[in-house]
C-alpha cells in the first residue's frame, strides 16, 4: 500500500474527530554520556530537532503531536532494557533502541509486548524475514548487506578482482561488531581475499597492538566497524603508521564528523559507507535550523546541525512521522496504537517524490517494505572525508549487496531463530 502524504482534509477530519487525543509518544533510547557520546548526541539533537520542527510547523501529525521521551542509556545495554521496561507503559508507539545489543535484548520483549522496534541500519541482520520478525524492522539497509558493498567497492577500486588482496576488520568487540564477520568470511571464500579480524574491546581507546599488526602485514584494505571514541582512535592510529586512508573503510557508524574532525589533516582521504546525504542543503534541514534551533527550541546546542550524525536523526525521524502519516491514514484515526503503526511500516513507501516533498530531495533513496521484507532499500554508498574543506562527498553511487551470498544467510539465520524459539513463518 503506497504511502501518501496527508491531505489538509485528511489533517482536518483527524483534528475535529479527535480534538483531545494523547501525544504519540516515541520512546528516545540516547547515550549523550560516556565514551559513545561523541556519536550518540548528534544523532539524538537531529532526531528531537525534526520532531520538534513537525510539531512547531505542523501541529504535529494529523493533528497529534509527537512527545520525544528520552532515556539515558550510556550505550549499555542493561541500562538500555531499564528504559525499555520505564517508558513501555508510557503508550510507546516504536522503539528505536540505537545499540545492537540492546536491539537483541529487547526482540523478544517488545514481540512479547507487541511493540515494534526499529533498529535503523543495526540490529539483527535476519530480522530482514518478516516472515519471523513479525515486530522487527531493520530498514534501510543491514550490516551484511554494508559488508558486502564494502567488499563490492574495494573490487571496484582493484579492477574487478580482490583474488590474493588481504582485508581486515577491525571491530568493536561486541554484537555490533561482530554482525559482518559471517558476510566476510562468505565473501572472502568467493573472492579469494584473506580476511584479517582484529577485535578491539569497549570502548575501543586502546588500539596499539591491532595498528601494529596492520602495519606488519600491510593488508589491501582495512574495514571498521566501530562506534564513539574507537573510531577517531583508529582513525588516529592509522594516519600514525601512513596506512593509505583512501583503503580505510568504515561502515555508517564510523563515518562522521566526530570521527575524523579530532585527527585533523591525518584523517584527509578516509572513507565510510553512508545511506544518507550529508551537509545542510536541504530544505528541511534549513527549517530546523530556523524554526527550531534558531529559536532556541533545539535539543543540544545547535553545533551538530547538519553533521553526519545528525542527519542520521533526521532521517530517522522523517520516516517515523511518515509512518505514523500512514498508519494514521489506514486507521482512519490520529490515535494510533503500536499494532497500526506495525502494520503501516509493513506497507510503508517512501518515493523519491515524497522525500522531496518533505525537503528531502535527493537525501536518500525510496523506502519500499512488505510483510516478507522488512529492510529497504538496502543500498549503501561511499563517501570520503576532505580534511581541508571539512565536508564528506559521495565517491560511488549507492550500490546492491551481493544477494546470492546475503539472503541465503539471512534465511539460514531467521529459520534457525524461528525453529528455536517456535514461530510460526506468515505472510503466505
Amino acid at each position: 500500500m503506497k504511502l501518501k502524504l496527508a491531505s489538509l482534509a485528511l489533517g482536518a477530519l483527524m483534528a475535529a474527530a479527535a480534538p483531545a487525543l494523547a501525544d504519540l509518544t516515541i520512546p528516545a533510547l540516547n547515550y549523550r554520556t560516556g565514551p559513545y557520546a561523541p556519536s550518540g548526541i548528534p544523532y539524538a539533537d537531529g532526531f528531537s530537532d525534526y520532531m520538534t520542527l513537525i510539531n512547531e510547523r505542523d501541529g504535529g501529525v494529523g493533528g497529534e503531536r509527537i512527545n520525544v521521551l528520552e532515556c539515558e542509556t550510556a550505550y549499555n545495554t542493561e541500562k538500555g532494557v531499564e528504559c525499555y521496561e520505564q517508558t513501555k507503559g508510557e503508550g510507546a508507539l516504536v522503539y528505536i533502541p540505537q545499540s545492537t545489543g540492546i536491539t537483541y535484548q529487547l526482540i523478544p520483549k517488545a514481540s512479547a509486548d507487541q511493540i515494534p522496534i526499529w533498529s535503523v541500519a543495526y540490529g539483527r541482520t535476519s530480522a530482514v524475514n518478516g516472515k519471523v520478525f513479525e515486530w522487527v524492522f531493520n530498514l534501510p539497509v543491514t550490516y551484511w548487506d554494508g559488508a558486502s558493498v564494502a567488499v563490492k567497492y574495494a573490487m571496484e577500486q582493484e579492477g574487478g578482482s580482490l583474488e590474493g588482496k588481504k582485508i581486515a576488520l577491525v571491530y568493536h568487540n561486541s554484537a555490533y561488531g561482530k554482525e559482518p564477520i559471517r558476510t566476510l568470511e562468505a565473501l572472502s571464500e568467493k573472492h579469494g581475499f584473506e580476511l584479517v579480524l582484529l577485535p578491539v574491546d569497549h570502548p575501543g581507546q586502546e588500539q596499539k597492538a591491532q595498528w601494529l599488526q596492520i602495519r606488519r602485514e600491510r593488508p589491501d584494505f582495512v574495514f571498521m566497524w566501530g562506534w564513539g571514541v574507537m573510531n577517531q582512535v583508529a582513525i588516529q592510529e592509522a594516519a600514525n603508521i601512513r596506512y593509505p586512508m583512501d583503503k580505510f573503510i568504515g561502515v555508517w557508524w564510523s563515518g562522521s564528523e566526530a570521527d575524523v574532525v579530532p585527527v585533523g589533516e591525518g584523517a584527509d582521504g578516509y572513507k565510510s559507507l553512508t545511506f544518507h546525504g550529508a551537509g545542510t542543503d536541504f530544505p528541511a534541514l534549513q527549517e530546523i535550523k530556523t524554526q527550531v534551533i534558531d529559536a532556541g527550541k533545539g535539543a543540544g546546542d545547535g553545533t551538530k546541525w547538519g553533521e553526519v550524525g545528525y542527519n542520521k536523526g533526521v532521517y530517522t525521524a522523517a520516516v517515523v512521522a511518515e509512518a505514523i502519516r500512514h498508519a494514521q491514514e489506514m486507521a482512519g484515526t490520529a490515535s494510533i496504537t503500536p499494532v497500526q503503526f506495525r502494520d503501516a511500516m509493513e506497507t510503508l513507501e517512501v518515493t523519491d517524490e515524497e522525500f522531496e516533498a518533505l525537503g528531502l530531495g535527493g537525501f536518500a533513496p525510496a523506502i519500499s517494505l512488505s510483510c516478507e521484507s522488512h529492510s529497504s532499500p538496502r543500498l549503501a554508498a561511499v563517501q570520503q572525508w576532505d580534511a581541508e574543506a571539512g565536508t564528506w562527498t559521495l565517491v560511488s553511487d549507492y550500490m546492491e549487496p551481493d544477494f546470492e551470498i546475503v539472503d541465503p544467510l539471512i534465511e539460514e539465520d531467521s529459520m534457525a531463530y524461528a525453529d528455536e524459539n517456535g514461530i510460526e513463518l506468515r505472510c503466505d
